[in-house]
């Protein structure tokens, strides 16, 4: 699965201004919702659903929200970069700067967990995640969320 499969440009952000994880999460359900057409109260509910059973920031600065809804007939992903670091509650307890959003179907299954697979796979490469750091625009941010895996550094 490739990540442009899930992402298009335009669901990229580069530059998300939020002051706390609820505010982020607010920032890219709306995204979300112009995206799929959705209701954004209801992909808002949804990801503070998930986010109660526990922080989907995974660490290193990177949250992968996520969650599954039933009007939903595609895998959905949306990208943001903070524009400052927030507290997401994170697994290592380090501020977050990159949100990768996923939403499913209800009966993705397999799917949405290969979605999260191949996103935080493409995330641990330490040098995607400083190239997006420093990239100054969201064409440069896509272009390196959708580049192949380089094996060797993808540890």
């Amino acid at each position: 699965m490739d990540l442009s499969d899930l992402l298009s440009k335009d669901a990229v952000i580069a530059r998300l201004k939020a002051k706390s994880k609820k505010q982020a999460i607010q920032e890219l359900a709306a995204k979300a919702a112009e995206l799929t057409g959705l209701s954004e109260r209801e992909i808002f509910d949804t990801l503070l659903q998930r986010e109660r059973l526990g922080s989907t920031g995974v660490g290193h600065g990177i949250a992968i929200p996520h969650g599954k809804l039933t009007r939903l007939d595609r895998l959905v992903g949306v990208f943001a970069k903070l524009d400052r670091p927030v507290d997401f509650d994170a697994l290592d307890e380090e501020p977050v700067d990159l949100v990768f959003l996923l939403l499913a179907p209800e009966g993705a299954g397999a799917d949405h967990l290969k979605a999260l697979a191949r996103i935080a796979r493409q995330l641990r490469d330490s040098a995607v995640t400083e190239g997006i750091r420093t990239a100054p625009d969201a064409d440069g941010i896509y272009d390196l969320l959708i580049q192949p895996i380089a094996s060797s550094n993808a540890a």
